[in-house]
């Protein structure tokens, strides 16, 4: 098992941070070219809460990300990471502008952009690849499950077929794709979730990232779990899952993410995941041991 601090260390001889970006995109599915509402999960902030203000360059987040961290790291390498909303969705003149701010940024060592399947179309593909010689890329697609029923549920508004030409396609121009899969939908048993994290790691995915499901105010998931129709995973159940998941997951695939941090000061449920360090701790002895 690989998780990603460790491949980090290996790859650059010391911790590498990433410093979250919002450059100011939206997404089909909010503005109105595949709905208005986004994903039933997502907040406002487009999952972007921890991601810098999108009033200000990226030369400035970045500084500021660095600023943050400061006190624990001198001569620090960082990884830009555009993660608010879907990053690739914007004109190719656009992308490229803010791409090329980050990656020539000297203590930049890659850039890492979060997208939909859907959003990658052939003159974005030959921006991430030119961007690719340059400093590495990944893209972390945001696929979450691969039934069908949760996807209509969570309004993810494209099929499991966008998402493997969506791999194919960066795979063949050698990018790193990273997975984003969420554990504790509703209706979801294990056996469907470690379904997806099997289909994730045999599709040619280099990282995967597992991500508890958080209730935040102002999504239509706090709304349906307001009215009793939406439960969370205790603390022991996603233990017990994640060694389920892990156990799957093939020693080349980098494990990106084990839990996730929900904002909060949005943070509805479940409540236990915000006690990171008690988390991690567990974490750790229970289920990273074991590999």
């Amino acid at each position: 098992m690989i998780l990603l601090n460790d491949y980090l260390k290996d790859l650059y001889g010391q911790k590498v941070y990433k410093i979250s970006l919002n450059a100011g995109f939206t997404c089909p599915n909010r503005d109105g070219t595949l709905g208005n509402r986004g994903c039933i999960f997502c907040s406002a902030g487009g999952s972007g809460e921890f991601a810098g203000d999108s009033k200000k360059s990226i030369t400035k987040q970045l500084e500021e990300g660095k600023a943050r961290v400061a006190a624990k790291v001198r001569g620090g390498k960082y990884i830009a990471y555009f993660q608010a909303f879907t990053n690739t969705y914007a004109p190719v003149d656009r992308l490229r502008k803010m791409y090329m701010e980050a990656v020539q940024h000297p203590d930049v060592v890659g850039i890492s952009v979060a997208t939909r399947p859907d959003c990658l179309p052939e003159e974005v593909l030959e921006l991430l690849s030119e961007i690719d010689h340059i400093k590495p890329v990944w893209v972390e697609l945001g696929l979450q499950t691969i039934h069908p029923k949760t996807a209509e549920y969570i309004r993810r508004e494209y099929q499991l077929e966008s998402y493997d030409r969506a791999v194919r396609e960066l795979r063949d121009r050698h990018l790193q794709v990273i997975v984003h899969v969420i554990l504790g939908l509703p209706g979801e048993t294990v056996s469907d979730m470690v379904e997806t994290v099997r289909y994730v790691c045999d599709s040619g995915a280099a990282g995967i990232k597992l991500q508890l499901l958080h209730i935040l105010k102002g999504t239509d998931l706090a709304q349906e779990y307001r009215e009793g129709k939406v439960r969370v995973l205790s603390e022991d159940a996603y233990i017990d899952l994640l060694k389920k998941c892990v156990s799957v997951i093939p020693k080349q695939v980098v494990i990106h993410r084990l839990t996730g941090d929900g904002d909060k000061k949005l943070l509805i449920a479940p409540l236990w995941s915000a006690d990171k360090k008690h988390v991690w701790n567990r974490i750790r002895t229970e289920v990273l041991s074991e590999k």
